[in-house]
């Protein structure tokens, strides 16, 4: 049966949210916006494409600077890759491997241009997850950060950033600037500060239906290869699992000593992530 395309509307949310909850940890930055913010696109900041077949949404596709599919259909990609067209403001395409690696296949084949020009992929992501008690001691130093320690923790988020991605945040509208002070106002940013600087950070990017996904881990250069990481990293687990009980994260790959912190506080990898930057 053929499906249909067409942009959701705020009626849609319970159909798209009963389509996240099958792929929960691997769609929680779409169900992190739209729980919170809807479908309309005044207040999303972008449209979500849905597909739809015999009356049911199979699959979606939020099409804002982060390009995100959720599901996996054949079809679908194909109508998405159809409708997105010739790229224009896309800062990255993630979601869950496969359908990434096939999105951005298409989009290239069928547009080239710039699709065809990212600046990297990260085709392996594991998606790890722990939903128990840390397996090593938590280290009480890190904190939920204040507002009173925004410009250390703005200076080590800066540093993250550039050293993950590759490329600076900042802009002339300082809006990465007021992305931080939000993680930090909601209770999302944790830190240990030292005689004034951040020596470690991490925050939760995204959270829905008591699931979180932790992002920029960060330890400093300075202090690495001393073991300080895992029971920073424990505490984390411990602060986040007072509000959402399932914390989830995913890593590069490559990034062979990351992945070890991970397991050796208690995650487990349960899945497998992408992403494209441009």
């Amino acid at each position: 049966m053929t499906g249909a395309l067409r942009v959701l509307e705020q009626d849609d949310l319970p159909a798209l949210l009963e389509l996240l909850e099958r792929d929960p940890l691997v769609n929680l930055f779409v169900a992190s916006r739209v729980s919170t913010l809807g479908l309309a696109p005044e207040f999303l900041g972008c449209p979500v494409y849905g597909f739809e077949r015999g009356g049911e949404l199979v699959a979606a596709c939020h099409v804002g600077s982060n390009l995100v599919p959720v599901g996996d259909d054949d079809e679908a990609v194909d109508a998405f890759v159809q409708a997105i067209g010739r790229r224009g403001s896309i800062a990255s395409i993630m979601g869950r491997a496969d359908v990434v690696v096939r999105l951005h296949d298409e989009l290239s084949r069928r547009w080239g241009g710039g699709w065809k020009r990212p600046r990297d992929i990260r085709a392996h992501q594991p998606l790890m997850v722990i939903d128990t008690d840390p397996v090593v001691a938590p280290d009480p130093r890190v904190t939920r950060m204040t507002e009173d320690y925004y410009d250390a923790y703005f200076r080590a988020a800066v540093a993250m950033y550039s050293e993950e991605v590759g490329v600076s945040p900042l802009d002339a509208m300082g809006s990465y600037g007021r992305y931080v002070r939000s993680l930090i106002q909601m209770g999302r940013a944790f830190g240990g500060i030292q005689d004034g600087r951040v020596w470690f950070k991490s925050d939760v990017g995204s959270a829905w239906r008591g699931r979180c996904q932790v992002q920029g881990v960060w330890l400093d250069p300075r202090l690495r290869g001393r073991g300080m990481s895992r029971g920073a990293m424990a505490q984390v687990v411990v602060l986040c699992q007072q509000r959402f009980p399932t914390v989830s994260l995913y890593v590069n790959d490559f990034n062979v000593r990351a992945r070890r912190l991970y397991e050796a506080v208690g995650f487990r990898t349960v899945g497998e992530l992408a992403t494209v930057l441009f």
